[in-house]
C-alpha cells in the first residue's frame, strides 16, 4: 500500500527536523564558545595594549595603588584557603599512596612522587581552582553590577576607558597573585605529606628529604611557575569578560558568576593540558 504524496511531504520535513536539530544545536553552541572565545582574546589583547602603553609612555599610567589593592583582595586574602586546601591534598597523597608501595617494599618512594605531582601540577592546578571561586566569582559580580548600575556608562562619559581602569589592574593582580599562590600551594602540600610521612608512615627526615630532592628539579618548580601564572591570567580575563558582557540586571550578574566559574576551570584544565604535552614534547620532564 503506497502512501499519498500528501503523506509524504509531511513525512520528509519532520524526519528531515529530527535529524538536523541536533546539528543545529551543536552548530549554534560551538558558534557561541568561539564568539566568546574571540571576545576573551580581544579583551586580552587590548589589556596587553594598555600595559605596554603604561609601560612605555609617562602619560599612561597603570595605576599601582590600584594594582596593589587588587593584589591584596585577591591574593593576600586567598593564602590561608589555598594553604589549608593544599595541605589537606598532600596529607591525602601521602596517606594514599603509602599501602601500594609499601607492597613493593617502597613506601619512602612517596616523596618522589608527591614532590613532583605537586610541582608540576596540583600545586598550581589546585591553587588556580581555588582562586576561581574565592575571586574569579566575585570579579565578575563587581564589573557586572557595575554594568548594570551603569557605572561603566559614566565612566566613558567622563572619559575613562574602563579596560585601563578596572580590567587591567585585576588582570596583572590575578596573573601575580596566581604566580605566588601556586608556589605557596606546592609547598604547602609538600610540607603537609612530609608531616604526615615523618610521624605517621615511619619515613626518617633524612630519607623523605634525599628521595624528594633526588627526583625533584628545577625544571619542575619552574614549569609549575608558568602555569601559575597563566592561570592567573586566565582567571583575571575571563572574569572580566564575563562581567563586562552583563546584562539582564541581577540575573544577569548571576548567569556571569555562574559562567566565570564554569569557563575558568575549563580553561586551566585545557590550558593544563597543552602545557604538559609541550613540556613532554620538549623532553622537559
Amino acid at each position: 500500500m503506497t502512501s499519498s504524496p500528501e503523506e509524504s511531504q509531511t513525512k520528509i520535513p519532520l524526519l528531515a527536523l529530527v535529524f538536523l536539530y541536533p546539528v543545529a544545536v551543536i552548530g549554534r553552541r560551538a558558534l557561541g564558545i568561539v564568539s566568546h572565545t574571540g571576545e576573551v582574546f580581544s579583551l586580552l589583547m587590548t589589556s596587553f595594549r594598555w600595559v605596554y602603553r603604561g609601560l612605555t609612555q609617562k602619560r599612561y599610567r597603570l595605576g599601582r595603588s590600584a594594582i596593589i589593592s587588587q593584589i591584596v583582595r585577591i591574593g593576600v586574602r586567598s593564602i590561608f584557603i589555598v594553604v589549608i586546601v593544599s595541605g589537606a591534598v598532600g596529607l591525602i597523597l601521602a596517606l594514599q599512596l603509602a599501602p601500594p608501595l609499601d607492597e613493593f617494599g617502597s613506601k619512602d618512594k612517596v616523596a618522589n612522587i608527591i614532590a613532583v605531582a605537586v610541582l608540576r601540577e596540583l600545586g598550581p592546578l589546585i591553587g588556580a581552582i581555588v582562586l576561581t571561586g574565592f575571586a574569579g566569582a566575585s570579579i565578575a559580580a563587581e564589573i557586572g553590577t557595575m554594568v548594570v548600575s551603569e557605572e561603566i556608562e559614566a565612566l566613558e562619559a567622563h572619559a575613562l576607558n574602563p579596560v585601563r581602569f578596572l580590567v587591567v589592574p585585576r588582570v596583572i593582580a590575578s596573573t601575580v597573585s596566581m604566580t605566588t599562590l601556586g608556589v605557596m600551594s606546592s609547598f604547602a602540600a609538600i610540607l603537609a605529606s612530609m608531616a604526615i610521612a615523618i610521624t605517621v608512615l615511619g619515613i626518617p627526615y633524612e630519607t623523605y628529604m634525599d628521595n624528594m630532592l633526588a627526583q625533584a628539579k628545577m625544571v619542575d618548580f619552574w614549569t609549575g611557575v608558568a602555569k601559575g601564572g597563566v592561570f592567573g591570567a586566565l582567571i583575571g580575563i575571563i572574569a572580566c569578560t564575563n562581567g563586562l558582557r552583563v546584562s539582564g540586571g541581577a540575573a544577569g550578574v548571576g548567569r556571569a558568576t555562574t559562567y566565570t566559574v564554569v569557563e575558568c576551570i575549563v580553561a586551566i584544565v585545557v590550558a593544563d593540558l597543552v602545557f604538559t604535552a609541550i613540556f613532554f614534547a620538549l623532553e622537559l620532564f
